[in-house]
């Protein structure tokens, strides 16, 4: 089973996917710990022969108070290349069973989770046919916020990271987290120690008020930040993406005294050297469906831009 998923970092110790190192949790904001129990990206990606119908059986709990808030439908999600192909609801239950019909017997197919139940995969059953892993990818890490998890977007397939990875051709591993992810260098450590052939950073609303950032002090974090990933990856491909428009904070001042448009500019003189893809210009407020998150066809539009930027870069 645990060749078929991808996009892990880490596992807790009975095999749950994690987000973040549980050795290292003590280190870490409670907000960064919480959303990294989330297995937001995490997928089944699989090569099937003579397969008609996948039966997933799987575990899965109540949502919590901040993903019930969520518009997302908890689906199992089967993909063959970017079309659907098949859903399956998924329910809190202690064993359950998701029935995918594929439309081929024959192929490569990927299986997005209903991330907000925090679901455990117990058992792919492909019938008379068998189901092997879909062939290793070069592995994408994608640190970032609320929007690079993938909130607003009306299924987890559709999350920018996900949208791009799929583009790309790689194994997007996503830490991004809701709320949090201000550039803590426990997590720069983390991403450090990681393996990694590309590696994307893209943070900085959530240093407008959660909590507030001076311009001059994110400028310094960024720069920290950056650096402590260099030194586990002096070679691996990195871009920064500077946070997206929000209109409530963009012209204004936070406790110290920063709107985000100072914020942005900030973490765009502190990439330095490291290529950059400015966030500033990529949306615009008709993009965001609750005035800060981006829905559909903002993560879209975000994915084609970092594709482009990858793609330049590398």
């Amino acid at each position: 089973m645990k060749d078929l998923l991808r996009g892990i970092a880490w596992r807790s110790d009975d095999g749950r996917p994690l987000r973040a190192d549980p050795a290292d949790r003590d280190r870490l904001p409670a907000d960064t710990w919480s959303r990294a129990l989330v297995p937001a990206g995490v997928r089944l990606e699989l090569r099937c022969h003579g397969v008609s119908t996948l039966r997933i059986r799987y575990a899965a709990t109540e949502p919590s108070l901040a993903d019930a808030y969520r518009a997302t439908t908890p689906v199992f999600t089967l993909l063959s290349g970017e079309e659907v192909a098949a859903e399956a609801p998924a329910h809190p239950t202690s064993d359950g069973t998701a029935v995918l019909e594929l439309p081929c017997p024959e192929g490569e197919f990927t299986v997005h989770l209903p991330e907000a139940l925090c679901p455990v995969i117990r058992e792919v059953d492909a019938g008379t046919g068998t189901v092997e892993p879909a062939p290793a990818r070069p592995r994408w890490l994608v640190y970032g916020d609320s929007i690079v998890e993938g909130w607003a977007v009306s299924r987890p397939h559709l999350a920018w990271p996900a949208l791009a990875g799929r583009a790309l051709g790689v194994d997007t591993v996503n830490l991004g987290y809701a709320g949090a992810a201000r550039g803590e260098l426990a997590s720069a450590e983390q991403l450090a120690a990681l393996d990694a052939d590309l590696i994307t950073v893209a943070f900085g609303t959530n240093c407008w008020a959660r909590p507030p950032h001076s311009a001059a002090l994110l400028y310094e974090v960024v720069r920290a930040f950056l650096s402590v990933v260099r030194q586990g990856h002096p070679n691996a491909p990195l871009l920064v993406v500077s946070p997206v428009v929000r209109p409530d904070a963009d012209s204004t001042a936070n406790r110290l005294g920063a709107t985000l448009s100072d914020l942005r500019e900030a973490v765009e003189r502190a990439a330095g050297d490291v290529p950059l893809l400015p966030g500033g210009q990529l949306l615009d407020a008709a993009h965001l469906v609750d005035g800060v998150h981006p829905g559909d066809e903002g993560h879209a539009r975000l994915a084609e831009a970092v594709v482009e930027a990858i793609r330049k870069t590398g």
